[in-house]
C-alpha cells in the first residue's frame, strides 16, 4: 500500500478502501462530545434483581412508572423481568433498590449424512443402555430454541413433541412460513441435525424434540423472548437445550448466559453456538460464554477443498462454493474484474471469463444473474472485509460461484492483466477449524471457549418441506446436543457436569494445515468422538482449567483448581499427570498418582505459581495430560499475564452494506464502551465534519452496524477519521481514512 498508484489503483476498484495510518502529519483537535440521547426513545431492558423482591418491585412499577409496561417474568433462570418503556423513566427504574444488573435488550440470529458417521455417531448406535436399548437418544428430551420447527416435515414429525412460541405467544412453534425473504429455515435444519428420523438420521434419531420458537421472521429475536425460552425449558423439565443462536457481546455476565447458567444447575446440559465472527480471536458470544453450558465452535468434516490458482504464481488461494449455486468443479479461464457486480459493471469482455466481482451494496443472488446475463462462465466474490465469508443465494441459481477472503481478492487485483488466468485444484481436507468459527476467550472471567468443536461447514440437514446443506457453528451446536442426548440415555443419572467433561475429556485435538495444534481457545479440548464419549471410563471434571488473570504489579501467586477424578470401572484406576513443559517463571503443583476405587471418585487439587514480572503480558495457554489406565485425557488450560495484548479498539473495517443505500462497519470493543463515536475530519485542515456514527453504552465484544448513506451535512470526500471508545474514564482512539461517495448507493 506504500506506492501511490497501487493505492490510486485500490480506490478505483474497491470506489472507497480504509487502511491503517501509523501518524497523521497533524494532530487531532479533541473531538466534540457526541450527541445527547433522546430520553422520549422506547427501549426494552433485562432487568435481574439481587432478591425475590420481585412482587415488591412490580409494585413500585405500578406507583411510581406507570408507563413503564413489563413484558416477561423470570423466576426460575435468575428472579427479574424484561421491560419496555422510555428511556428516562428506565434510567431512573434502574436506581432504584434491589436491582442488581441492568441489560438493554438485543438481537439474536439464527446465526447429515456425512458429519454424523465422521464423528462416531453411527457407531454409537451398536452400543447399549442400562434397558438393553440401543443409544439412538430414546427417552430423551431435547429442545431447540430457535426460529421453531416444522413439525410435519417427514424426518422430524415422529420425534416432535410439542413446544411453544415465544414470538406470537401461543402453543404453536412452527417456522415463519411467509412467502417473502422473512420466512425461516433454521430451527428445523437444527432439528434435523441433532434427531432427523427419516431419510436423514440425525446423532440421536430417537430422541424427542420440543420446540421454542424464539426467533421469528428473518431468523432475528430478542433477549427477553430467548430468556424466557430458557425459562420454559427448566419448567418442563427438558434434559438437553439448544441454542444455535448468538450475539457478538463478549461477556460472561450478559442475562442469556446466566439464565443459561441457571438451566445447567438445574440438570439441563445447555449446549450453544460460540458465533460465526472469526477468525479473530475475543469473538465468542453470549450466551457462548456462559461458563457451565457447552461452548460449540465450528470443524470442518472431510471436504474436497477448492484452491484457486492464478497463471504465473504458486500462491494457491482457498475457495468456498455459495449455497444454492451450481457446483464449482475444476473450472478453468481467463479472469476479468467486474467492480461491484452491478449490470454495468460487467464489460462485454466478461463473456466466457471468471468475473470477480467485490461483496457489497447488492446481494449476491443480484451479482450472479448479472454475471450470468454479461455470459461469464463463473463468478468469483471476494470479501469487502478482514477475512473470508461463506454465503448463501437468496434463491438457487445454476451458476458457479466462490467467495474468497478480502486479502486474497487484493492480492489477485494487483496481478491482473488481460492474460490472467485461473485454474481450480480440489483436495481432501478435515477436521480444520472453520474461518468463520468464533474464538475466545472470555473476557474478565478469561475463560476457555468454545469447550468443544463439531462439524459445521456444509452439513445437510432437513428445512421446511425439503433438505439443504448450511454451516455455521449453528450447525456445530446440534451434533453436540445429539451426542449429549446418547450419552444422557446411556447414563441417565449423570450431571450436566459428567456429561460435558466425556465429550471434553475424550475428544480429538486438531492441527492446522502447518501441523500446529490450534489454541485451546480456538478449539476447546477439540472435536467431538462420540464412541470414545460413549465408551469412558474415567472422567475428570471440571474438563477444562481456567486460572484467571496475574497482574504484572504484583509478586509471585499461587492460584488452585479443585479437580474430581471419577472411576467409571468395576476395577481400581491410577490417574497420572504429567508436568507441563518447563516455562520460567511458572511453576505447577500436581499430584504424581492418584488412585480412585472401582466406581469411585477422588478429589485432587492442582495448581500453578506464577511470577508475573518473569513473563511478558499476554495469553497462556496449553494441555494437562492425564493417563488413566489406558485412557488419555487432556484438561485444556489458560491464564492471562497482565492486560492481554490486544488493542482496546480493533479490527475496524468500513465498506458497503449487502443492501444497497447503506454503509457497514464492525469493531472489536473487549471492554465495551461507555462512550464510541466515529468522528470525520478534514484531511487537510482537521476541521471537525460530523459523526459517521455514535452510540453510548456498548458491552465488550464485536460491533457491527449497517448505517445509513444519507448524511445531511457530511458532503462525498476522503475524511481523516479517529474511532474512539471511553472506558471508565479513560478513552483509547484509532486513527484512519475513510471515503465517502454516495453516487454508489441506490437512491431511497
Amino acid at each position: 500500500m506504500g506506492n501511490p498508484s497501487v493505492r490510486i489503483c485500490l480506490l478505483f476498484f474497491f470506489i472507497f478502501h480504509v487502511f491503517d495510518i501509523t501518524a497523521f502529519a497533524k494532530t487531532f483537535p479533541e473531538h466534540p462530545q457526541i450527541p445527547e440521547e433522546n430520553a422520549d426513545e422506547q427501549v426494552t431492558m433485562i432487568i435481574v434483581l439481587s432478591d425475590q423482591n420481585l412482587s415488591k418491585i412490580k409494585e413500585l412499577i405500578q406507583k411510581k412508572y406507570p408507563e413503564i409496561n413489563i413484558c416477561w417474568e423470570y423466576k426460575k433462570t435468575f428472579t427479574g423481568f424484561s421491560v419496555k418503556g422510555k428511556k428516562r423513566d428506565l434510567d431512573q427504574l434502574v436506581k432504584e433498590p434491589y436491582i442488581e444488573h441492568a441489560e438493554p435488550v438485543t438481537t439474536f440470529q439464527a446465526t447429515v449424512e456425512e458429519s454424523v458417521p465422521f464423528i462416531g455417531g453411527i457407531d454409537a448406535r451398536g452400543y447399549f443402555d442400562a434397558k438393553d436399548e440401543r443409544l439412538t437418544g430414546k427417552g430423551v428430551k431435547v429442545a431447540v430454541i430457535d426460529t421453531g420447527i416444522d413439525y410435519n416435515h417427514r424426518d422430524l414429525q415422529k420425534n416432535y413433541q410439542g413446544g411453544f412460541d415465544f414470538v406470537d405467544q401461543d402453543k404453536d412453534p412452527m417456522e415463519t412460513v411467509a412467502k417473502d425473504n422473512s420466512r425461516t429455515i433454521h430451527g428445523t435444519h437444527v432439528a434435523g441435525i441433532i434427531a432427523a428420523n427419516g431419510k436423514l438420521k440425525g446423532v440421536a434419531p430417537e430422541a424427542s424434540i420440543i420446540a421454542y420458537r424464539a426467533l421469528g421472521p428473518h431468523g432475528y429475536g430478542t433477549t427477553d423472548q430467548v430468556i424466557a425460552a430458557i425459562e420454559k425449558s427448566i419448567e418442563d423439565q427438558v434434559d438437553i437445550v439448544n441454542l444455535s443462536l448468538g450475539n457478538d457481546v463478549n461477556g460472561p455476565d450478559y442475562p442469556t448466559s446466566l439464565a443459561l447458567n441457571r438451566a445447567v444447575e438445574e440438570g439441563i446440559t445447555a449446549v450453544v453456538s460460540s458465533g460465526n465472527s472469526g477468525p479473530n480471536i475475543w469473538t465468542v458470544g453470549s450466551p457462548g460464554t456462559a461458563s457451565k453450558a457447552i461452548s460449540v465452535g465450528a470443524s470442518t468434516p472431510p471436504l474436497d477443498v477448492k484452491y484457486l490458482t492464478l497463471s504465473g504464481f504458486q500462491k494457491k488461494i482457498p475457495a468456498e462454493s455459495l449455497f444454492n449455486s451450481a457446483p464449482w468443479t475444476t473450472i478453468r479461464g481467463r479472469i476479468e474484474y467486474a467492480g461491484l457486480g452491478e449490470k454495468k459493471d460487467f464489460k462485454p469482455s466478461v463473456k466466457g471469463k471468471i468475473a470477480l466481482v467485490k461483496r457489497g451494496e447488492i446481494t449476491f443472488a443480484e451479482k450472479v444473474k448479472n454475471a450470468k446475463s454479461a455470459g461469464a462462465q463463473a463468478l468469483i466474490i471476494c470479501n469487502n472485509m478482514k477475512g473470508r465469508f461463506t454465503g448463501n443465494l437468496e434463491e438457487k441459481l445454476d451458476f458457479p460461484v466462490v467467495s474468497i477472503s478480502k486479502e486474497d481478492g487484493e492480492w489477485l487485483l494487483k496481478q491482473l492483466n488481460e492474460k490472467s488466468f485461473i485454474k481450480t485444484t480440489i483436495q481432501i481436507e478435515k477436521d480444520r477449524l472453520a474461518p468463520f468459527s468464533s474464538k475466545g476467550p472470555v473476557t474478565v472471567t478469561w475463560e476457555v471457549k468454545p469447550d468443544l468443536v463439531a462439524p459445521g461447514v456444509a452439513i445437510d440437514s432437513t428445512i421446511p418441506k425439503g433438505y439443504m446443506a448450511l454451516q455455521g457453528t449453528s450447525m456445530a451446536a446440534p451434533h453436540i446436543a445429539g451426542a449429549a442426548a446418547l450419552i444422557k440415555q446411556k447414563h441417565p443419572d449423570w450431571s450436566p457436569e459428567q456429561i460435558k467433561a466425556a465429550m471434553m475429556n475424550t475428544a480429538k485435538p486438531l492441527y492446522d494445515q502447518n501441523g500446529r495444534l490450534y489454541k485451546v481457545f480456538e478449539q476447546g479440548a477439540g472435536r467431538i468422538d462420540i464412541l470414545s464419549a460413549v465408551q469412558t471410563r474415567a472422567l475428570i471434571y471440571p474438563a477444562s482449567l481456567s486460572f484467571g488473570q496475574f497482574h504484572k504489579n504484583i509478586g509471585r501467586k499461587k492460584k488452585e483448581i479443585t479437580l474430581t477424578l471419577e472411576n467409571l470401572s468395576d476395577q481400581e484406576k491410577t490417574f497420572v499427570f504429567s508436568k507441563p513443559h518447563y516455562q520460567k517463571g511458572v511453576q505447577w503443583q500436581l499430584p504424581i498418582s492418584v488412585k480412585v476405587p472401582a466406581n469411585g471418585k477422588r478429589e485432587v487439587s492442582v495448581s500453578i505459581d506464577v511470577a508475573p514480572k518473569s513473563l511478558r503480558e499476554g495469553l497462556y495457554d496449553g494441555t494437562l495430560v492425564v493417563t488413566a489406565g489406558s485412557q488419555t485425557i487432556r484438561l485444556p488450560y489458560l491464564f492471562v499475564v497482565g492486560e492481554p495484548n490486544y488493542p482496546k479498539i480493533m479490527g475496524f473495517e468500513f465498506g458497503l452494506a449487502d443492501q444497497g443505500n447503506m454503509y457497514h462497519y464492525e469493531l472489536y470493543l473487549p471492554q465495551g464502551a461507555d462512550e464510541f463515536g466515529i468522528a470525520l475530519y478534514d484531511p487537510d485542515t482537521l476541521t471537525f465534519k460530523g459523526f459517521l456514527d455514535w452510540q453510548r453504552n456498548i458491552p465488550g465484544g464485536l460491533l457491527k452496524r449497517d448505517i445509513s448513506g444519507q448524511f445531511k451535512d457530511i458532503p462525498n470526500g476522503v475524511y481523516k477519521a479517529l474511532i474512539f471508545a471511553k472506558k471508565d474514564g479513560e478513552e483509547s482512539s484509532y486513527e484512519t481514512t475513510i471515503i465517502l461517495d454516495k453516487k454508489i448507493l441506490k437512491s431511497q
